[in-house]
């Protein structure tokens, strides 16, 4: 068979080994990997950098499939090419504990860079790993010795382009002109409800074009020579880059190509067999793979050691060249913090004046800058507010790529998304701000991060009706409540500066899955001491032997240290504890969390200025919100809402 032949028997494999998975699950997309067969052939088999038998490879390119309901697709191309991922695992496409799920995750099949689904999250999550890219070059190539110099690779839908998250970071990635970039539009001009004239009909290209986007036509999305020809223009050009390539969703079924009914269910089996003999495929069997299909695709296995061996040869040299360089990037690489990373940690001695604890957070941000070049980040334009500026470095642009501050702009999903993306590669610890009321735009992008496991840090600080005057728009009830729903984000509110502190410290060595910080605006006292925040909840003081608990989080828990000493005039037992992390605290042993909730003490009281939904687990009594705030000054906000020593002592004396 002559390698014209070849190239398309490889492409209808990758066609024919989809539709084929799809209808053993009876559960599926096949209109995607159909119409989308040649885009990906063409990126996999002629540009993309990759080792099969290591997919973590840092030198390796990045391949992202933003339309994740196509995802037999890649487990196609990932089983093809010799991952590690049988046939057997694509006869199991859809079903409970496979390798491949029914939208690609991140951690669970060799290969997959990112998880994907929600439509807009790949095409802003690479455009982190763009970034985070662009600045480890900074910070490590040198003349001659470019040891990252990779592509980011990504076949984005029209439901991407749909989505508000992607306008926001594709507007973010023309302005940093990142050139790195290389997206593949599947423009099939259908979607679920029918033809995307239905409700989608700008100019792409203008739009595109506007961003500061290099936009390119290819007419056939199946021509695979005018398709490498554009990714060739794309990698010369110093913009990130939006190839527009016309297909045909479902192409080869006879009665369902270019129709919603490709989109998202089985073809049947009539319309499978009639599409394979459309497209001069065998019947039988099914997931057929032609013996040299196969030996051409698994040469990318001797192509891929060859690509990491080579650039093994020049990390070695560029090592001998520059060896303290060398050492640094190794250290990163493999996720090693200094030793010494902790003893930067501010410690605040105790102050009644107090200080917000985002104050707090942005002097520990400061402090183990020095020690940690990785840690970078900034704000959803609220850098003064959030306190987020890593003073003496320069912010992230086109013109100064190893800057630390980031100016997301007012796009606080985008960079949700984007802070996953470089959180992902590898040697960076990146955060991101903005009010916690507006981590209502991100919640996409920090339950990826959560079910995908990735270390991302999220700063919200303003984290209660106690930034006052902005009023009940920007005061967040039901936040703190709603993110603690969320499994595998770890949610902190630290009650004064030192507990910040150690937040940072829990933040930076977490490589589980996201953290929360959640931060005030209005000063707190200082209470010293050495806050065991690791331990989600801790005893801060003891009254005697104690006969009631009260408990809380953040700004309120000075509230129940005053409550206490009330009630200890009174002769009442008070044990006073703080409770930053419920996450934290249920991962302790029992006889941990019996030490410090113990089981015969019953009388109980919680506090915190947000929905006490969840509280009820720990307490019998809870002082919360049920309502939205007010606009008016924090301390009569809280006045008013039974923020109050007199209220908290009150509330206990109930349960006595």
């Amino acid at each position: 068979m002559n390698a014209d032949n070849t190239q398309l028997s490889a492409i209808n494999a990758i066609r024919f080994l989809s539709a084929d998975g799809v209808q053993k699950a009876n559960s599926g997309h096949p209109g995607l990997p159909m119409g989308a067969a040649a885009m990906a052939y063409t990126v996999w088999m002629r540009h993309l950098r990759h080792n099969p038998r290591n997919p973590h490879w840092m030198g390796r390119d990045r391949f992202i499939l933003s339309g994740g309901h196509g995802s037999m697709l890649l487990y196609s191309l990932l089983h093809l090419t010799g991952y590690d991922l049988s046939l057997d695992d694509l006869k199991h496409f859809r079903q409970w504990e496979s390798l491949t799920p029914g939208h690609p995750e991140l951690g669970l099949t060799p290969g997959v860079e990112t998880t994907t689904g929600p439509l807009g999250q790949g095409f802003a999550t690479g455009i982190g790993m763009g970034i985070g890219l662009a600045h480890l070059a900074a910070c490590f190539n040198r003349p001659n010795h470019a040891i990252l110099d990779t592509f980011i690779y990504a076949i984005v839908t029209d439901g991407d382009l749909m989505e508000g998250i992607a306008s926001e970071a594709a507007s973010l990635a023309g302005h940093l002109c990142l050139g790195r970039l290389i997206y593949l539009y599947d423009d099939n001009r259908i979607s679920i409800d029918g033809s995307t004239d239905l409700a989608f009909t700008e100019d792409r290209t203008l739009r595109f074009q506007s961003y500061g986007w290099q936009v390119l036509q290819v007419q056939d999305g199946n021509d695979v020579e005018a398709i490498d020809q554009a990714i060739q223009e794309a990698r010369s050009d110093p913009r990130p880059a939006l190839i527009v390539c016309r297909t045909t969703i479902g192409y080869g079924a006879p009665t369902r190509q270019g129709t919603s009914k490709a989109h998202g269910e089985p073809l049947g089996e009539e319309e499978l067999q009639a599409a394979k003999l459309n497209l001069g495929w065998p019947v039988e069997p099914n997931f057929y793979i032609p013996p040299d299909v196969l030996g051409h695709f698994r040469s990318s296995v001797n192509r891929g050691a060859h690509l990491e061996s080579e650039w093994n040869a020049r990390l070695e040299d560029y090592k001998r060249s520059y060896p303290d360089l060398g050492m640094e990037f190794e250290r990163r690489m493999n996720g090693r913090l200094p030793s010494d990373w902790e003893t930067a940690l501010p410690v605040f001695a105790a102050d009644l004046k107090g200080m917000a604890t985002r104050t707090a957070s942005g002097k520990a941000i400061n402090a183990l800058s020095a020690l940690l070049p990785e840690l970078l980040g900034g704000s959803a334009d609220l850098a003064p507010s959030n306190n987020t500026r890593i003073e003496g470095t320069p912010a992230f642009q086109r013109d100064s790529p190893h800057g630390r501050n980031f100016h997301f702009g007012v796009r606080e999903h985008a960079m949700g998304a984007i802070v996953n993306g470089m959180a992902l590669v590898k040697g960076l610890i990146p955060y991101g701000a903005t009010f916690l009321v507006f981590s209502d735009y991100m919640r996409p992008a920090l339950r990826i991060a959560a079910l995908s496991h990735i270390p991302s840090i999220f700063i919200f600080t303003h984290d209660s009706v106690g930034l006052g005057e902005d009023g009940p728009t920007h005061q967040p009830v039901e936040q703190l409540t709603s993110l603690r729903l969320i499994p595998n984000l770890v949610v902190i509110r630290p009650a004064d500066a030192n507990e910040t502190s150690a937040a940072w410290r829990i933040a930076v060595a977490r490589r589980e899955g996201p953290t929360v910080l959640a931060l005030t605006r209005q000063n707190v006292p200082v209470l010293g001491g050495n806050p065991h925040v690791e331990k989600g909840a801790y005893i801060l003081k003891d009254h005697g032997k104690p006969e009631i608990i009260l408990m809380a989080s953040g700004s309120e828990v000075s509230l129940i240290l005053e409550a206490a000493e009330k009630l200890a005039a009174e002769g009442i037992g008070v044990r006073v504890v703080s409770f930053p992390s419920w996450e934290l605290f249920e991962w302790q042993d029992e006889a941990y969390r019996e030490s410090v909730l113990p089981k015969q003490i019953q009388k109980r009281v919680a506090v915190e200025a947000g929905r006490g939904l969840g509280w009820e687990r720990y307490a019998r009594s809870v002082i919360s919100i049920d309502r939205f705030g007010a606009s008016a000054p924090f301390k009569v906000i809280f006045e008013n809402l039974g923020f109050t020593v007199e209220n908290v002592v009150a509330k206990a004396k109930e349960l006595l």
